[in-house]
């Protein structure tokens, strides 16, 4: 195993990055984009650089990544990608603007690449989480926590490890018949 670093904003970065798991371990089946920030605002408060921020990690870091992978995996007729999506990107919260419009692309981008290239073998879900508890939700007040658990269903936020066992799921080969799919996994927020 080994970490390779990279700005999922920047495509070269994402194209060297794919180039060295290559170089490394001989060949490359799965990709997990997996960048995310928040710059959560009303949108009258939000900044040109807000907006771009999110939508370049969120988004565009998909693209990048996907981008720097999709010619190997069409010429080896194999590979499998999930994207993490949010149930931001399904069921947007107010202040979300940017974070909901990104996560919902990334959504939209999972839906056509997977049509695109499933002829070549080439598997391509996401998963929407709820609020996980993660830096992304740790600097949440007492009184947020209890606003946003009095949301969920199941009256908890979900774990890292339950977000990396679903995406393992999606990457297994008991879910080789799936493709285009959005696995949410909210706690029932978004039912």
């Amino acid at each position: 195993m080994e970490a390779i670093r990279c700005d999922a904003r920047d495509y070269q970065a994402a194209a060297a990055a794919v180039e060295q798991v290559k170089a490394t371990f001989g060949k490359i089946d799965i990709l997990v984009n997996n960048a995310g920030i928040t710059r959560d605002k009303s949108l009258m408060m939000m900044s040109p650089q807000d907006w771009s921020d999110v939508i370049d990690t969120n988004l565009t870091g998909v693209f990048n990544a996907t981008r720097a992978c999709i010619i190997t995996f069409l010429k080896q007729k194999s590979g499998n990608i999930v994207n993490i999506s949010s149930v931001s990107g399904i069921h947007p919260l107010p202040g979300q603007a940017n974070y909901a419009a990104a996560k919902a692309g990334v959504i939209g981008f999972t839906k056509s690449l997977a049509k695109e290239v499933a002829p070549y073998n080439i598997r391509v879900n996401a998963v929407a989480p709820g609020f996980i508890e993660s830096d992304m939700t740790s600097h949440f007040t007492d009184r947020m926590r209890e606003k946003f658990l009095s949301m969920i269903p199941l009256h908890r936020f979900g774990t890292a490890e339950e977000v990396s066992r679903a995406v393992l799921f999606l990457l297994s080969e008991d879910a080789r018949y799936m493709t285009g799919q959005v696995l949410q996994l909210d706690g029932g927020l978004g039912m």
